[in-house]
């Protein structure tokens, strides 16, 4: 069952709501950060069931205005630092809020953050590179843990395109075109991401890759998967005019120290490919680690990018 809070959402724990008087902020105000709506345990036919966090602009809705959407993924960590992992948010909603009132993005945008599950690895897995790697590598993936069962990311996106799209089209009034429509994600949710822009590029027509992770091994740096999104890029990634638009970063420290060589790779490919400065941007983060806090201060790059007023156009 679908449980809509029509209250504000705000740094609460899951289940527990704070109301925030609305009689204290003015729709233009900057400390006014909008509303969540939580949809608790979203049922699908394709994937288990998980929370979605859906954010208002504080002006919605205006009459008449239909509004683009930005899909999430690791949606427990975009607004409330309680269900977070670490205990730090990425605060999408102040950034939106902010740079909206700069008129820095468009004003008519809403975001749905899906809650990941303990299938995350499986479901962020990119399947067409994946099927394209040895016998011998999935068998290590397996036996790190991290891959136990073969990727689940087509049936996710089917979750995403045939289910939660209609929902969210259905009940808010967004826009429903693929110019209008964007996904987004940090670490494996960067490389689901790109996943979803590719295999339905008349849905996403944009998607931002957070410290991407292109090794899928947490022990080693192996480059075989790389080679394998190359491929499948090569193969996949759709003619001028239905390509979707791409930003990619990467940090220096910690996780995201290993992602450099893997990052240039694919960049090469799509410069082999056509792509610009308006269609791709890729940012090189110095002293960023692979974390919420890192991520959480970079937020609004991509979102610059994706959003400005004038890709709306």
């Amino acid at each position: 069952m679908l449980f809509r809070l029509p209250f504000r959402l705000r740094r609460a724990p899951l289940g527990l709501a704070v109301v925030l008087s609305l009689a204290a902020f003015r729709a233009d105000d900057p400390r006014d950060p909008g509303r969540v709506e939580h949809l608790a345990d979203f049922p699908s036919k394709f994937v288990k069931p998980r929370h979605v966090d859906v954010w208002l602009p504080a002006d919605y809705p205006r009459p008449g205005r239909r509004y683009a959407v930005l899909y999430m993924h690791d949606g427990q960590n975009l607004f409330h630092p309680a269900s977070s992992y670490g205990g730090v948010a990425w605060e999408v909603d102040s950034t939106l809020a902010r740079l909206q009132l700069r008129g820095a993005v468009r004003p008519d945008v809403i975001v749905v953050g899906v809650w990941n599950t303990d299938r995350r690895f499986r479901e962020y897995c990119p399947a067409r590179p994946y099927q394209l790697l040895s016998a011998a590598r999935r068998a290590q993936l397996a036996q790190e843990g991290l891959l136990p069962g073969p990727p689940q990311s087509d049936e996710y996106l089917r979750f995403l395109v045939q289910e939660l799209k209609p929902y969210v089209d259905g009940h808010y009034q967004t826009d429903k075109r693929r110019q209008s429509t964007f996904i987004g994600g940090s670490s494996m949710g960067g490389l689901i991401s790109l996943y979803a822009a590719v295999e339905y590029p008349q849905v996403f027509g944009g998607a931002a890759c957070l410290s991407t992770h292109w090794p899928l091994s947490l022990q080693d740096n192996p480059s075989d998967f790389t080679s394998a999104c190359l491929r499948y890029l090569g193969q996949r990634l759709p003619a001028k005019g239905r390509r979707p638009r791409l930003y990619f970063d990467f940090g220096t420290a910690t996780l995201d120290a290993r992602y450099e060589p893997h990052q240039l790779r694919i960049d090469s490919l799509l410069r082999a490919k056509g792509y610009t400065g308006r269609d791709w941007l890729t940012r090189k983060y110095e002293g960023a680690a692979h974390s919420e806090a890192s991520w959480k201060k970079r937020f609004e790059v991509p979102t610059r990018f994706l959003l400005s007023p004038a890709a709306g156009k």
